[in-house]
């Protein structure tokens, strides 16, 4: 009785938050800044609130977060836009839920753009931005708010600073222009969307703006109209954009760490190829013998090691600063980079399974060589480049998945890779100069170098099926569905391991009289990865390796074969009118009346499932807590599953569009009625949210949010199906 007593508590302090509360978790401000004699950059700055993250320009498809995108009104001859979009740095990082890699920002974020004015005379310029926001627990529907700011006369002729006509305030006086959210919109076309801008700033114009924002959903087109002035003349409140920004830019991300390890790993992998493997007795040797003293020798080791490091992170600047971060990242939606990069990691698997070797002209190596014989640092620093040369044929495509893979993380990730690599490369010859009687422990060369080359050989052509992927998946061709992809993995992984077993042979390989323990050992971990990804072709989950193939939507059995599970009906209910399977076989209904006349036939409860399609933590929810036996029993034999998701771009009919009495405007789309719906009924913005009620629409316990403990929210379900029981019994 207390246990559940407490837990009633918990749930009510739980709601508290979640009542009579609409979220505006971001505050804009603009501002215009004059660069040159016609030249001007506008400066928007977004102030987060903490905890949330609001999503890059970055576009993701139809299968991803909603991006922030700029739009500007048509000049008319007074103004155009030089350049795109750009935008502060912000975070990336691969997504499991969206299975995608994305780029978000927290606590602010700056975009501008660069205008150049036609003519002399005062101005305007208004513009709108269209974006999401999500934390840990919930997503807001996308929302759109505008923005303008005045561009003042350009003054032909300079006035003399004695002259008494002097105007009291110049044309640079500074004005606050701040960009705050209502309730409202802004129409513009799918054409003006696409606009985006850039920046580079000088002196300031900063004038009064009128704003004006409503809640959306997605829509990547129409865009609904409702408008709650504000005027704004004073800076919002809290701490300054670039204040917050450069607190949250001195933070470590939690990502470089897997970066480095993952590198340092690759790096310790390339310590094992016929390319380097040999190369470590040989230099210790020489440094050990032509030193005049023990310490020296080691010192010259020290110092090769130290040079190995430097080449590699020099090369990981290099590339990051040529063809920059923004570009590098673009390839997880563009698709010219991952069919590049497929065919790259193609050719790179083809060289590593012995069909030809990848090489760098010798006349460089030579050239090394001879700079190397001059003694000293330079010379140490050209040995040191000449191993990275010679070796590149075992080290080059290695090295060129970790840039592919960290420079999609942000500039600093491919510094840090590179760093991983080169150190774990770099380790053996400093510790075995310093300790050289370790070197009698060093497995001799032989075959087994070849192996461990044509392994990575393997490994390369599964990671290319992954960026051949990523392209379908933006195409939505179809082509490579999810049990095509791990059909493929399986034959790769399959074959090698039939490799190890000793079973087939490839150039270069040594006659296998007999299995080391070690290969042994490969092999039956490659068999049992093959045997784990087999039921994967009937909807298998595979969480190990849920980064790598297609989501399991886009399959060609999106909710899978088997129909095994103890939480499923035992006997398989016909499909009611209105409704459509969803996740693990779920009855679902998107439509609220027809979900309503189907729990009144069924004689159940009802749960109000307010998500959307872009809603990060809703997918949590349906992936991580709904499949759980005790959830989803009560989901499937107790209660009737209606999910209304706020951001359905399909149009309503003219005759069911009309005017919300909250925003004040017209509803046109399924996905503006039920957010509508959402905050008339329950005044909250925010998606997860859970409603269990009975026939009637009466709350039967307090609604609940993100809750990704289980056996609360199992509890939570329970006592609402209670609830409704003991109501309806006489």
């Amino acid at each position: 009785m207390f246990r559940k007593s407490y837990l009633t508590f918990v749930l009510l302090l739980s709601a508290i938050p979640l009542t009579a509360q609409i979220l505006d978790p971001v505050q804009w401000e603009a501002k215009l800044e004059k660069t040159g004699r016609r030249t001007y950059t506008i400066t928007v700055k977004a102030v987060i609130e903490k905890g949330w993250h609001l999503y890059s320009q970055q576009e993701y498809g139809d299968t991803g977060p909603v991006s922030t995108t700029f739009s500007f009104a048509e000049s008319t001859g007074n103004y155009e836009l030089d350049g795109k979009t750009t935008e502060s740095e912000g975070i990336a990082k691969y997504d499991d839920i969206f299975q995608m890699n994305i780029r978000y920002f927290e606590h602010a974020a700056t975009f501008t753009q660069k205008v150049i004015m036609i003519n002399d005379k005062a101005g305007e310029i208004r513009g709108d931005v269209f974006y999401m926001v999500c934390n840990d627990q919930q997503c807001l529907p996308p929302i759109t708010k505008e923005f303008s700011v005045a561009v003042p006369a350009r003054q032909k002729t300079a006035v003399p600073a004695e002259n008494p006509e002097t105007p009291s305030k110049p044309v640079t006086e500074r004005q606050q222009e701040l960009v705050k959210s209502n309730n409202a919109t802004a129409h513009k076309t799918a054409a003006s969307k696409s606009s985006h801008y850039k920046a580079e700033t000088d002196s300031e114009v900063k004038n009064v703006v009128t704003t004006t924002s409503t809640m959306v959903p997605p829509v990547r087109g129409d865009r609904h109209e409702t408008k709650v002035k504000d005027q704004i003349t004073s800076p919002a409140t809290g701490p300054s954009p670039e204040k917050v920004e450069s607190q949250h830019q001195d933070k470590a991300n939690p990502g470089f760490f897997s970066v480095f390890f993952i590198a340092f790993l690759a790096g310790f992998t390339a310590l094992l190829t016929p390319c380097v493997f040999p190369m470590i007795p040989m230099t210790v040797s020489f440094f050990t013998k032509h030193s005049k003293t023990k310490a020296r020798g080691i010192r010259n080791a020290v110092m090769y090691g130290a040079s190995i490091i430097f080449i590699y992170v020099f090369l990981g600047t290099v590339v990051t600063y040529v063809f920059g971060a923004d570009a590098l990242n673009a390839l997880s939606t563009n698709v010219g980079f991952n069919l590049f990069f497929f065919a790259l990691l193609v050719v790179f698997a083809t060289s590593f399974l012995g069909a030809f070797e990848i090489m760098l002209p010798n006349s460089w190596a030579n050239a090394a060589d001879r700079r190397a014989d001059q003694g000293g640092i330079i010379g140490i620093l050209f040995m040191a480049l000449a191993l990275a040369i010679v070796s590149f044929s075992c080290t080059g495509p290695i090295v060129g998945t970790l840039l592919v893979d960290a420079a999609q993380r942000g500039l600093t990730a491919p510094l840090i890779g590179m760093f991983g690599f080169s150190l774990a490369l770099a380790l053996p010859f400093m510790l075995f100069a310093m300790f050289p009687g370790w070197m009698n422990s060093l497995p001799r060369s032989g075959g087994w170098l070849n192996t461990v080359k044509v392994s990575l050989g393997f490994l390369e052509l599964a990671f290319a099926f992954k960026f051949l992927s990523n392209a379908d998946l933006v195409l939505q061709l179809h082509w490579l569905k999810r049990e095509v992809f791990l059909a493929v993995w399986i034959a790769i992984f399959g074959t090698l391991a039939l490799y190890l077993f000793g079973k087939i042979s490839l150039p270069h390989d040594s006659i296998v009289s007999r299995l080391s323990i070690g290969r042994l050992g490969l092999a039956l971990l490659t068999t049992a990865f093959v045997i784990y990804m087999i039921p994967g072709l009937w909807g298998a989950p595979l969480k190990l390796i849920s980064g790598f193939p297609p989501p399991a939507t886009y399959s060609e059995s999106p909710y899978g074969i088997s129909s095994g599970s103890e939480a499923k009906n035992s006997v398989t209910l016909p499909l009611p009118e209105g409704a459509e399977y969803g996740a693990d076989h779920l009855i679902t209904f998107k439509d609220y009346d027809k979900g309503m006349a189907y729990a009144r036939l069924q004689k159940k409860p009802v749960l109000l499932d307010f998500t959307g399609y872009a809603c990060v933590n809703c997918r949590k929810m349906e992936q991580k807590v709904w499949p759980d036996p005790q959830v989803l029993n009560l989901l499937k034999n107790d209660i009737v599953l209606i999910s209304l998701y706020v951001d359905d771009k399909r149009k309503l009919s003219e005759k069911e569009q009309y005017v919300s009495k909250i925003t004040g405007h017209k509803i046109k789309t399924i996905g503006n009625k039920w957010s509508d719906f959402q905050i008339r009924k329950y005044n909250i913005n925010a998606q997860p949210y859970y409603v269990l009620v009975d026939h009637d629409g009466n709350n039967l316990n307090t609604p609940a949010a993100y809750t990704p403990d289980i056996a609360t929210y199992a509890s939570w379900l329970r006592e609402g199906i209670k609830a409704y029981h003991a109501a309806v019994t006489p």
